[in-house]
């Protein structure tokens, strides 16, 4: 039998354990043991609750539909918290996952929902770079100034923005503690040809952005639907960004690679940005420590987009 490329299972179990909501009980998985299934040759990774990859026969695995057939878009996906964990100390600035993002969502010019910046501290140390976008917070401030419930938190921990309902008030760009949300002050310069004709839902990206809205990260839950990473945690060259749940205590990067959620945050000295705002942010960060990166190439790269997107 020809075994099973490592990463290949990996990212076997990041897809079946989010789009089919695979989970681990007392050490044991959730598996189907009905004798009329066929015995498969084929076998894949689950993770148990004490963090170690267990390896079944994928035809024992019970598949649990993550999207019920009463899904309600502001309900989000049920028994799931969605976390993502980007790791500064590998990302080399490359915007790879600015690009991709922007093209998943039919995004341009200054409009991205995901921007990376240089930062340092003082002129004595170092400088990194730092991805940052909409950090889907457990307590909100921009919920609850929505005047008109555009702006709302889900269950699985999404916060989304449902531009049907958005009057372009701004209460909620206002009260954003990371700024990361964007006006759509004209008319989006976007291919109309591009776009997909599916009935709008607040989260599903293949519309397009409305003048005198609110845009902002969404985490693709039209992407997780599918059992895909979103959009920028594919992208990255680099395995900046990882994404998983919480309930699972798993993260998976993009090259299929998953992480025990809790021990990673411990090993590597996770934090959330502006803890003592009490957000309570879904998105961590790992330290720019030991970095990888090379800082003039990762400048270069910048400026290079920038002067292409610049007028787009």
């Amino acid at each position: 039998m020809k075994e099973e490329n490592p990463q290949q299972s990996k990212r076997k179990f990041f897809e079946l354990g989010i789009k089919f909501g695979l989970l681990a009980t007392a050490g044991t998985v959730i598996a189907s043991k009905a004798m009329e299934s066929e015995p498969s040759s084929e076998m894949v990774e689950l993770m148990s609750t004490d963090g170690h990859l267990i390896k079944v026969p994928a035809s024992e695995v019970k598949e649990h539909s993550l999207k019920p057939k009463d899904y309600n878009p502001r309900e989000g996906f049920p028994g799931k918290k969605f976390v993502m964990v980007v790791d500064l100390a590998k990302c080399k600035n490359a915007l790879r996952c600015q690009n991709a993002c922007n093209k998943g969502h039919y995004i341009t010019g200054e409009n991205a929902w995901l921007k990376v910046y240089k930062m340092q501290e003082s002129e004595e140390t170092a400088p990194y770079f730092m991805p940052t976008q909409c950090q889907h917070c457990d307590k909100p401030p921009c919920v609850k100034v929505c005047p008109v419930d555009a702006t709302f938190k889900r269950k699985d921990g999404i916060v989304l923005i449902d531009n049907e309902r958005c009057i372009g008030c701004r209460f909620c760009m206002a009260a954003c503690p990371y700024s990361i949300r964007v006006f759509n002050w004209s008319e989006p310069k976007q291919d109309k040809t591009l776009l997909k004709t599916e009935e709008y839902t607040p989260d599903f990206c293949g519309q397009p952005s409305v003048k005198g809205t609110v845009d902002k990260c969404d985490f693709c839950p039209h992407q997780i639907v599918k059992g895909e990473l979103p959009f920028c945690v594919k992208a990255c060259p680099n395995d900046v960004f990882a994404f998983g749940d919480m309930y699972e205590d798993a993260v998976t990067n993009g090259s299929g690679e998953t992480f025990k959620l809790s021990k990673l945050l411990k090993d590597r000295a996770g934090h959330r940005l502006m803890e003592g705002l009490g957000t309570e942010p879904s998105v961590f960060y790992l330290p720019p420590v030991d970095r990888i990166q090379d800082l003039e190439k990762g400048l270069e790269n910048y400026n290079e987009f920038e002067s292409v997107h610049k007028d787009a």
